[in-house]
């Protein structure tokens, strides 16, 4: 990771001689705990920014939903309200199914079929985020989504009734099927909802798990690989388009950095935090064979139940993913 972070200042400090140096400072908000590798992705990516545009763009990075709630940061972006920021965009479906894309259970498992995905979805992606004053710099997978529970689970019967933390379309639709009811919880209110009860189970990658110290309340991670959802940069067009060409050049060539650092980051992080939720006590490891069959047999029916909503553009998408 060092290499990658002097590549980072290199690249920087290459661009920095031949810009002006008039600054504006752009806040970043961002959902995520700033130990966790997105943020700390954001960070380098800031200071990138900074020094490549010889302080003409300055941008400050905001953490833990401490600017703008987790919910409210894409809004806050295509308003003008913050000039940039980082959003999970599945949390966006009710808006346009197409936002789920990455939320399919069991379509795209592995880093692999997730950058396959990536690829068919992201011309779709940018014109929808065009369509709404938004430009997009960089995306970054997180690391496999699993099940957390308090106790030990072996098959759907046993979900009935226990709360879920949910974060999107696709998690709250997961809860119904599976009779599990959802809670709306941002990352940032992780610990404490699992702390004080308002909830009992979620499906979360490793690293969020690890981050947020769950072992402290939960005792089962099952690796049920259900999908690799996305995090995403991107800033306001407006403000992007009254940006120096030579700052926006800067921009995105730090931008290309971030999500190749980014995507390293989640397939080193994955073993790591899987060890670190071990670790703290929890029981890791896959699913019974009941409840990985059953589960997939919800995919399948939300599966077709995305492809419906989505139309003629995601039944594209997945196409192309699937011929690719």
């Amino acid at each position: 990771m060092k290499k990658l972070t002097r590549l980072l200042a290199a690249t920087a400090l290459t661009a920095a001689a031949a810009l002006p140096a008039a600054a504006e400072t752009w806040d970043m908000p961002m959902a995520y705990s700033a130990s966790n590798f997105h943020s700390a992705t954001g960070a380098e990516f800031a200071e990138c920014v900074t020094t490549g545009t010889g302080g003409e763009v300055e941008i400050k990075t905001h953490p833990s939903g401490s600017l703008f709630k987790g919910a409210d940061i894409k809004r806050a972006v295509q308003t003008g309200q913050a000039p940039i920021g980082e959003r999970l965009l599945s949390g966006h479906q009710n808006e346009n199914a197409l936002f789920g894309f990455d939320s399919i259970p069991f379509l795209a498992t592995s880093f692999d079929d997730s950058d396959k995905l990536w690829r068919a979805a992201k011309p779709s992606i940018e014109k929808l985020l065009a369509e709404q004053n938004l430009t997009l710099l960089y995306a970054v997978p997180w690391p496999p989504q699993g099940l957390y529970f308090k106790n030990e689970v072996t098959s759907v019967a046993e979900m009935k009734g226990i709360k879920f933390r949910s974060y999107n379309n696709a998690t709250s639709r997961l809860a119904e099927l599976t009779g599990m009811l959802p809670v709306t919880i941002e990352a940032a209110e992780i610990s404490q909802a699992f702390a004080t009860g308002v909830a009992e189970a979620m499906i979360s990658s490793g690293s969020t798990g690890y981050d947020r110290k769950v072992w402290e309340s939960l005792g089962y991670f099952y690796e049920v690989d259900a999908w690799l959802p996305r995090n995403y940069v991107f800033v306001n067009t407006e403000i992007w388009n009254g940006t120096s060409e030579a700052s926006r050049n800067v921009i995105m060539g730090c931008a290309k950095l971030a999500e190749y650092a980014g995507n390293w980051r989640a397939k080193e992080y994955t073993g790591f935090t899987l060890q670190g939720l071990r670790d703290g006590g929890m029981n890791v490891g896959p699913a019974s064979e009941q409840m990985t069959a059953e589960l997939k047999e919800i995919g399948d029916t939300m599966t077709n139940e995305w492809l419906e909503a989505a139309g003629d553009e995601g039944k594209a998408i997945v196409d192309a993913f699937r011929a690719e």
